[in-house]
């Protein structure tokens, strides 16, 4: 199995940002977390960042060009205003999980509007860096 896990504007600066939400581990440690989780369950993963939205939606063509089975995508921001991002999803095919870190809910009530989040089989967030594990166990177990 393979999937793309795509990271949207600002989560390069996870371990920087707002460290009361998104905690003090780096960008990195998240990215090898993700990486050391995957292989344990034998899927392969790619990881892209990017703050621009339109390599997000580059990303998410190449995912269906690349014959990936799945894709996991934090977009961040884009999460409550891209179209571009979500008319990408539904255009590639492939189940999409969306994840936050945070519990977008229960913040601000712009975060709660997920524009994106309806192209996606469903949403994960709360569980800090877990929330990335839990859509890899989702996703596996919705393309079986």
């Amino acid at each position: 199995m393979k999937i793309m896990v795509i990271n949207g504007v600002n989560l390069n600066f996870v371990g920087i940002r707002e460290k009361n939400i998104y905690g003090d581990k780096s960008f990195e440690s998240l990215c090898n977390g993700i990486k050391e989780y995957a292989e344990q369950k034998g899927v392969e993963v790619t990881l892209f960042q990017s703050n621009c939205e339109g390599e997000i939606v580059d990303a998410l063509q190449r995912a269906y060009f690349e014959g990936y089975d799945g894709v996991i995508i934090n977009p961040g921001a884009y999460t409550h205003y891209s179209y571009a991002i979500y008319d990408a999803i539904k255009s590639i095919s492939i189940p999409c999980i969306e994840v936050h870190m945070s519990n977008v809910h229960s913040r601000e009530d712009f975060r709660k509007i997920g524009v994106t989040t309806a192209a996606c089989k469903g949403q994960i967030s709360g569980f800090g860096e877990n929330s990335y594990k839990l859509a890899i166990d989702a996703l596996t177990e919705y393309v079986k």
